[in-house]
């Protein structure tokens, strides 16, 4: 993980005194679950960012990012700049078996955006954060 103190993870490790865990050892699918998160909180922030609104603007503002198509689309648009790393992390979620569906998506883009999320949680625990965010421009710009 990156040595950057104000990195919320490394600040959340050292007050609940979380030990260190190879990040490898973590299955596609618990990336996944952390990264939803991660992708979710960078989503709304920029949505709140970008003013004050009613919950449901924000709410209709979010979704149409944080849906499995947009995720299936995001992560189509930022293959090229992925690393052979991020690549692999991506197809390891993308090839895990979720128990679950989404509702309003495609097999094949539901698994796209697992695959997306599991890379999101993996950069997340890995602490680099810088590259999260140019990875979520590029795809919500090129989206």
């Amino acid at each position: 993980m990156a040595d950057n103190n104000n990195d919320m993870l490394c600040k959340l490790k050292r007050a609940f005194e979380l030990k260190e865990v190879d990040i490898k050892t973590y299955s596609p699918l618990s990336l996944a679950f952390i990264g939803d998160s991660v992708y979710d909180l960078i989503v709304r922030s920029i949505v709140v960012c970008k003013g004050n609104t009613s919950n449901n603007n924000l709410h209709k503002n979010s979704v149409k990012y944080v849906s499995a198509v947009s995720q299936a689309k995001i992560i189509e648009a930022v293959k090229p700049i992925l690393t052979e790393e991020e690549l692999n992390i991506y197809k390891r979620g993308k090839n895990a078996k979720p128990h679950s569906g989404a509702k309003n998506a495609t097999k094949n883009e539901y698994l796209k955006a697992t695959g997306f999320e599991a890379l999101i949680g993996y950069l997340y625990l890995k602490g680099e954060t810088d590259r999260i965010i140019e990875i979520v421009l590029k795809g919500i710009k090129d989206e």
